[in-house]
Formats: C-alpha cells, sequence, structure tokens
C-alpha cells in the first residue's frame, strides 16, 4: 500500500474512536519494534501459543510468524487476554515447507535467526551480541523443541543459562525470559535503531483502528470508493 494511501485512512478511520483511545495507541506503539520478531513452530498447547502472544505483545513485539506443520495453532482467549489483536501475525498455511519458506522470508527481510535452543555452537542469553542488526526468535515445539530445518537454516542458537536438574523452562516461560530481557537492553541501548519509523508506525495504528472500529471494513471500502474515483 502507498504511504500516502495509508496515512489517508489512518485519518478516515480515527475519528471513530475517541481521544483517549488514539492517545493510548500514540504511547504504546513508541515502544513497538520491528528489530525483534518471533517465529513460533509447531507449538502444540494453546496455553503456550497464547501466553507467548500475550508476551509478545507486553514486551512491544509486534511481528509474530506462525509455522503449522503438524499442529493447528490455536489461541486461548482467556491466556491470551486479547493479545493477537494488536499484534501482526504471519501465516505459512499454504507453503509446502513452511519452516524454510517463513525463514526465507526474514531473511530476505535482513533478519538474523536466531535458534532457542541448547546446540555445540550456542551463545547464553547474557552474552547474546542483539547489536549487530535485527533478528528473528525462533521457538520450537514443547518436546522436541524446533526442527531439523530451522537448525540447518539458523544464523545462531541462543539458551538461557540453566542451573537445576531440569533441562529446560516452559517455552512460554523461555520466551517471557528472552523477550523481556533484550526488548530491556533495545530500550535501553543508544546507537541501535530499534524504534519504528513514522510509516512503520502509522501502519501498526491502522491495523488497531481496524480491529477496533466494528464497522472499519464498510468505511474503509467506502474511502477506497472515493480515492479510487478521484484518482
Amino acid at each position: 500500500m502507498e504511504q500516502e494511501l495509508v496515512y489517508q485512512l489512518y485519518n478516515c478511520l480515527s475519528p471513530a474512536v475517541t481521544e483517549e483511545r488514539l492517545a493510548l495507541f500514540n504511547r504504546i506503539v513508541e515502544n513497538r519494534t520491528n528489530y525483534i520478531s518471533v517465529v513460533l513452530e509447531d507449538i502444540f498447547q494453546a496455553q503456550n501459543a497464547s501466553a507467548v502472544l500475550r508476551t509478545c505483545d507486553c514486551t512491544g513485539i509486534q511481528n509474530v510468524h506462525v509455522i503449522e506443520n503438524r499442529n493447528k495453532f490455536q489461541v486461548d482467549t482467556e491466556v491470551a487476554m486479547g493479545a493477537s489483536k494488536w499484534l501482526s501475525i504471519h501465516a505459512y498455511e499454504k507453503s509446502e515447507n513452511k519452516s524454510r519458506d517463513a525463514l526465507q522470508k526474514l531473511k530476505n527481510e535482513g533478519y538474523r535467526i536466531v535458534a532457542t535452543t541448547p546446540h555445540i555452537n550456542d551463545v547464553e542469553l547474557p552474552d547474546f551480541d542483539y547489536s549487530r542488526g535485527k533478528f528473528a526468535l525462533v521457538f520450537g515445539s514443547e518436546l522436541p523443541g524446533v526442527t531439523e530445518t530451522i537448525l540447518q537454516e539458523a544464523d545462531e542458537f541462543l539458551k538461557i543459562p540453566m542451573f537445576g536438574f531440569t533441562e529446560s523452562y516452559n517455552i512460554s516461560v523461555s520466551a517471557a525470559i528472552i523477550l523481556y530481557y533484550l526488548t530491556e537492553k533495545l530500550r535501553n541501548s543508544t546507537g541501535i535503531p530499534w524504534k519504528l519509523t513514522d510509516l512503520e508506525k502509522t501502519e501498526i495504528k491502522l491495523h488497531w483502528l481496524r480491529n477496533s472500529v466494528k464497522s472499519s471494513s464498510l468505511i474503509e471500502k467506502r474511502f477506497l470508493e472515493e480515492y479510487n474515483r478521484k484518482n
């Protein structure tokens, strides 16, 4: 969508919500980032998937990529607390090799692929270099973890230091620890371009408006008809 149209659509829909709502959008979008994206591969339990979505929203992550190989991605509304409404969720249902296609798309967009799994070449969370450019964190299925495709395609491997007998955290806990730690590092950093551009902010706020205004599709349809007629 061309830039000018994005701004015009935003101006068209914004009067349909209160000034307080718009102020909330403006405040929250300032802490949103595309510097980190999250990839969820074949999550089995709806509670885990939903908890990760909630964490993404709370930590300012906007983009979540969902890969369904064997397991259907399901959201538990009581756990997610409406988080999916505010996120940009990308699915790959039509791909033959969903995992490879998802990673290739992210690589084409300039993301480093970071698999969250114990691995011979892994880096512990406190030692991870988040300053080297934007990255996509891949979280795998509860028991088997990430697939062989992810292991082959990943650029880096990340793990949380463990000090007990249990091998790993639950996926939703792992995501919460990693995302909170890294987004805090970003927000307190200098010189790392983690903030959104003005256009990206407007695109996200337009997405939020579409999900907030009941008649948004009808309003937008009428606007586009008039816009196309004039242009």
